[in-house]
């Protein structure tokens, strides 16, 4: 017999550093885009199968979630959002490998450079 889980709780699926909302804020205020969300998603592609993306929107559409760090909204599509669950984006200003920094519970597999895996 199959039995689905239906524990809905509404936890955290994405979570950012405090050094990664920083980054994100500082970005947001040199572009002059104020009211951006940054939006987290993936697309196929890269050297592992899927890719990380980073984007800035204004507006939340009906599949989006959306989570809120220090008044900073970030926006996931449903159909990322299974690939990103328990997701950490953190930040790093070191001069060697510095960056955005994607740990995901999910990749059974990441590139070199970090920006794609495969599940």
């Amino acid at each position: 017999m199959n039995t689905v889980d239906t524990n809905t709780t509404n936890e955290q699926a994405v979570h950012l550093t405090p050094a990664a909302v920083e980054a994100v804020k500082e970005i947001i205020a040199k572009k002059n885009i104020g009211n951006a969300a940054l939006r987290l998603g993936v697309e196929g592609g890269g050297c592992s199968g899927m890719t990380y993306q980073l984007k800035f929107d204004t507006e939340v559409g009906p599949h989006d979630d959306s989570y809120e760090f220090d008044e900073l909204r970030v926006l996931v599509d449903k159909k990322s959002a299974v690939y990103l669950a328990g997701i950490t984006l953190d930040f790093s200003k070191a001069l060697v490998g510095g960056g955005f920094k994607f740990i995901n519970p999910n990749a059974k597999q990441s590139c070199g450079c970090g920006e794609s895996f495969s599940t």
